[in-house]
């Protein structure tokens, strides 16, 4: 017999191609007027762009999202919010930007409509990781989720192609976690596979042609999938490894989360070889793992750590610190697994469970 608690988070999606034009309408269906625009400094002219689209209601741009939402920048831009007396936020970009929208809406509870331009994600989500003296540390609370998301598939097409392969497979991988998530449920379940089909069928598409509309909006609601994932259920080992690495070693994120789900996959195959099933056959391969580390490869994504610039001499450290303060896994965490885990995914080699 099946016993499960769900919980459904609030929240309003629009989704498809031009419901950025929107905007205007669900900010003044929030009953907000002094919209503060959030980017990164690479995205601040497309920025300033919405800012004039909206005309009236945009109360300033903050350009200064960056990777990993250093404390001091979420702490930068709750001031910033403040003298220009912002009622809401509007974050444009990926998970970098999304999450500075969150770190606002934790400090001064500020409404948030999020309009992602990657495949994070992070919208869909109650977390907010951020980073303060080399560790990131992670909060679960709905405080930090976005009223609003508005998923348009056309504000992707310019994503240059390695970016959506990794972004996509960063997404995947909050998918992958729910399956086998401690507290799983059948609705979780369904939308994780859905979401793992998504990617594996948009992802190639996207790679032999990256202004394909309709694999676009493909990935695009395999991350709405994986988000609301994500947002509804724990995360383990694979997260856990990623939070560790980028933190510790400021490495990209969505890259990081592209080399180590095989290996996670692997270190938990034998405690979950049903789950381990049902993703193998939504990629399409024999072995979960492996398949996932082949698919990764053709779509010409960098395999190992060494290539994102992680030393050898930080295996040992990130080790022990995946050790600290574990997430459930479903498979019992044990220091020279990890070890050898982190070394393989290092050198770039084959996953191994």
């Amino acid at each position: 017999m099946i016993k499960f608690a769900y919980d459904a988070l609030p929240g309003r999606v629009l989704f498809g191609a031009g419901v950025c034009k929107q905007l205007p309408a669900e900010i003044e269906r929030l009953n907000c007027s002094r919209t503060l625009i959030l980017s990164t400094p690479g995205h601040e002219n497309q920025a300033k762009e919405l800012a004039q689209q909206i005309g009236k209601l945009a109360s300033a741009v903050f350009p200064g999202a960056v990777m990993h939402t250093p404390t001091a920048v979420s702490e930068q831009a709750v001031e910033f919010a403040r003298s220009v007396d912002a009622d809401c936020t509007v974050a444009l970009g990926g998970g970098s930007t999304i999450g500075l929208g969150k770190a606002i809406a934790l400090r001064i509870d500020l409404p948030q409509i999020a309009i992602p331009t990657t495949y994070s994600g992070s919208e869909m989500t109650p977390i907010l990781g951020e980073t303060e003296g080399g560790q990131k540390m992670t909060k679960r609370t709905p405080k930090v989720l976005p009223e609003v998301v508005l998923y348009d598939p056309e504000l992707t097409l310019t994503l240059p192609v390695h970016l959506s392969v990794t972004s996509g497979i960063n997404a995947l991988a909050h998918a992958v976690e729910a399956s086998y998530a401690k507290d799983r449920n059948p609705i979780i379940s369904l939308m994780a596979e859905e979401s793992i089909r998504a990617f594996a069928r948009s992802l190639p598409a996207i790679v032999l042609n990256a202004k394909n509309e309709s694999a676009r909006s493909d990935a695009l609601y395999g991350a709405w999938l994986a988000g609301s994932c994500l947002g509804a259920v724990g995360i383990s080992l694979h997260h856990k490894l990623c939070h560790v690495l980028g933190g510790t070693f400021n490495l990209p994120h969505a890259e990081t989360h592209t080399v180590i789900l095989p290996h996670a996959i692997a270190y938990n195959s034998q405690a979950e070889p049903g789950v381990m099933n049902t993703i193998a056959k939504a990629i399409g391969a024999d072995d979960a793992s492996i398949g996932l580390y082949e698919f990764t490869g053709r779509l010409g994504a960098k395999r190992s750590l060494r290539e994102l610039g992680m030393p050898e001499s930080g295996i040992g450290k990130a080790a022990l610190l995946a050790m600290q303060n574990p997430y459930w896994n479903p498979r019992k965490l044990e220091l020279h697994a990890i070890h050898e885990l982190i070394r393989r995914a290092w050198a770039g080699e084959p996953p191994k469970a």
